[in-house]
C-alpha cells in the first residue's frame, strides 16, 4: 500500500482533479490554500509578493495500478507546464495500515 501527496499551485487544481477523474480515482482528501516553498521554487505564502498558495491532495492506494496510471498522467501533464517550478508534484510514501 502507498500514500501519496499530490501538490500543485492553486492554478492547477482543476487539472489535477481532472487527472484523478481520468484515471478513475474517486477517493482523496484535499487541502486548499496550503502554504509552503519547494526546492528551487518561489514561496507560496498567500500574501504579499508571494500571494499564491498550493493545494495538496492526499490519496491512499491499496492497489498500485491506479497509482501508476496517476503517475503517468502527471508526467504527461507536466510536459505542458512551461515553468519547471510550476509542475505538479507527487510524493509517495509507504502505507502500513488503513483502519
Amino acid at each position: 500500500m502507498k500514500m501519496t501527496f499530490v501538490v500543485c499551485t492553486e492554478f492547477f487544481v482543476d487539472r489535477v482533479m481532472q487527472l484523478l477523474k481520468d484515471t478513475d480515482i474517486d477517493y482523496f482528501t484535499r487541502w486548499d490554500h496550503a502554504k509552503g516553498k519547494g526546492h528551487g521554487t518561489e514561496p507560496h505564502l498567500g500574501a504579499g509578493p508571494y500571494g499564491s498558495t498550493n493545494a495538496v491532495v492526499m490519496i491512499a492506494f491499496e492497489d498500485e495500478a491506479p497509482l501508476e496510471r496517476l503517475i503517468g498522467a502527471i508526467q504527461r501533464a507536466n510536459q505542458d507546464i512551461r515553468r519547471p517550478a510550476d509542475r505538479i508534484r507527487l510524493f509517495q510514501l509507504p502505507l502500513d495500515r488503513i483502519v
